[in-house]
């Protein structure tokens, strides 16, 4: 994965990182030229190409081996880490174990949402002098301010303590930059996205544009960024604009898919139930020599979920092998073994093993579940040039309807005649009776419903459960609520570690 440390921003100040494109034809434009010369973000061209570059750390959702799917399912109760062994990715099984430390965390979650801002903030300097129509120009800073809020909240739920960064680094203030409180940054998060709401389109044309923002993609984070920064009405009058009345299609044109199993067909991509996503793509032709420098344009999470040498033998999906990570936990599975999202959501490889029907080899931490939400067939593998690992083209969500339905039925303190029927409508989609709504009953069908997104460790955190839920995994109340900053970080500046981390 690309970085970029702050104590080393200026190398950013000279020359652009290609694009690991992660949208459909929007993000295929590759930037060209100097990114950050005095005279480049001159016109339309030039802006769209600083776009487009901004729109690229979304990537890090599901691209790369460090993305945030992967690394997020790690540290919950619902998966282990997996993968070929202990030492299979050092800081994916630290988080597992909640053993984080700032030398085997992995940088690039600070380094790759920074670059993200860097980019951000550099377009928001250049953009009053570039010469474009005004109104395009107005949705540009639009989409680049929501982009920044985005960014800055992964940053401020995985490390709390960060700075915040307005304005391009330069060669004078890099070493002075400090961190800043957690109230601030949200603060500034919920402008950027306010000014955003009021500038974004309604929708988009899925063809040239899919993957950009619209008003309800900004309305959905905002809610969502309320909720975590527990201003639970504010949430719920955001999330009730996105979602609509439950069941039906919203004025945002948002709506369950009828199927919860389509929602993991590769090629339902920016469906009605699709809020914001990460588009991927094989277009590119990604290979091994791209491989760490971010230019690879697949879904990662793909290949980083499957089986070790999978082999097909009667009555069983074909499918490529990988490298088995997050295995679902036996507890996880035993609590959806009943529910009728189980086989879209769990690969039971252990019953087709014993069953004779398909072989592997099993990897570490091996329970025979594997996440079958991003377990690609042979239908998916790619069909150009280019390495099969890193040309999955699977989109991945950053937040689709059912969730914000929970998310403003939990706004709603988890009471009442809508409450029940957000819950009711999530929970009917999946073939599901009634049951009374409570925050209970909110969170166990969260952790049904969006098993495997990533969501579930950060859910723990802001319940307050993650003490008891993860006591057995190593879980230390106070300090693995949040991540240690990198020790590459704290060199030569003046950021200070997380509590209780060295």
């Amino acid at each position: 994965m690309k970085k970029i440390q702050i104590n080393k921003i200026l190398i950013a100040l000279t020359m652009i990182i290609s694009l690991g494109a992660c949208k459909k034809e929007f993000v295929d434009v590759s930037p060209k030229g100097e990114f950050l010369t005095e005279n480049y973000y001159a016109d339309q061209s030039q802006a769209f190409s600083a776009l487009v570059a901004t729109y690229d750390a979304l990537r890090k959702n599901s691209g790369g081996f460090e993305n945030m799917i992967t690394m997020m399912n790690a540290g919950s109760d619902d998966h282990f880490a997996g993968g070929g062994g202990s030492t299979d990715g050092a800081g994916i099984q630290a988080f597992s174990t909640h053993s984080l430390t700032s030398l085997n965390v992995p940088s690039s979650f600070w380094g790759d949402h920074y670059q993200g801002i860097f980019r951000a903030n550099t377009l928001l300097a250049k953009l009053p002098i570039t010469k474009m129509d005004e109104t395009l120009k107005a949705r540009y800073a639009a989409e680049t301010k929501a982009l920044r809020a985005i960014y800055y909240f992964n940053l401020v739920r995985i490390f709390k303590n960060i700075p915040l960064l307005l304005a391009p680094l330069t060669a004078t203030n890099m070493y002075q930059v400090k961190q800043t409180t957690k109230d601030s940054v949200y603060a500034q998060i919920e402008k950027d996205l306010t000014e955003a709401i009021a500038v974004l389109p309604t929708s988009v044309a899925v063809a040239t544009d899919g993957g950009r923002l619209t008003k309800g993609a900004a309305k959905a984070i905002l809610g969502k960024v309320y909720l975590y920064n527990n201003k639970a009405s504010l949430a719920a009058a955001q999330l009730a604009e996105v979602n609509g009345t439950p069941g039906t299609t919203s004025s945002l044109g948002y709506k369950l898919l009828s199927n919860f199993s389509d929602l993991w067909v590769v090629n339902n991509k920016f469906n009605t139930e699709s809020i914001l996503e990460v588009t991927h793509s094989s277009i590119g032709n990604s290979d091994w020599g791209w491989w760490g420098s971010g230019r690879d344009e697949g879904n990662t999470v793909n290949v980083m979920v499957g089986p070790r040498n999978y082999t097909a033998l009667t009555g069983a999906p074909g499918l490529p092998s990988g490298w088995s990570f997050n295995v679902f936990t036996q507890d996880f599975y035993d609590v959806m073994k009943n529910d009728p999202r189980f086989e879209a959501t769990i690969f039971d490889l252990k019953a087709l093993e014993a069953a004779g029907k398909a072989t592997y080899i099993a990897g570490y931490q091996n329970t025979g579940y594997f996440l079958n939400k991003f377990l690609p067939r042979n239908a998916d593998i790619r069909t150009g040039t280019g390495t099969q690992e890193l040309n999955f083209k699977q989109d991945s969500y950053v937040i689709r309807l059912a969730d914000t339905y929970l998310l403003e039925a939990e706004a709603l303190g988890g009471t009442g005649t809508r409450a029940q029927a957000l819950l009711d409508a999530v929970r009917t989609r999946a073939g599901l009776s009634s049951v009374p709504v409570s925050l209970a009953a909110i969170k166990a069908e969260r952790r049904l419903e969006l098993a495997g997104e990533g969501h579930r460790f950060f859910d723990l955190v802001r319940w307050g459960d993650a003490a008891t839920v993860l006591a057995g995994r190593g879980f230390t109340t106070g300090t693995d609520e949040i991540f240690p900053i990198p020790f590459s970080e704290l060199q030569g500046t003046m950021l200070v570690q997380n509590p209780n981390y060295k």
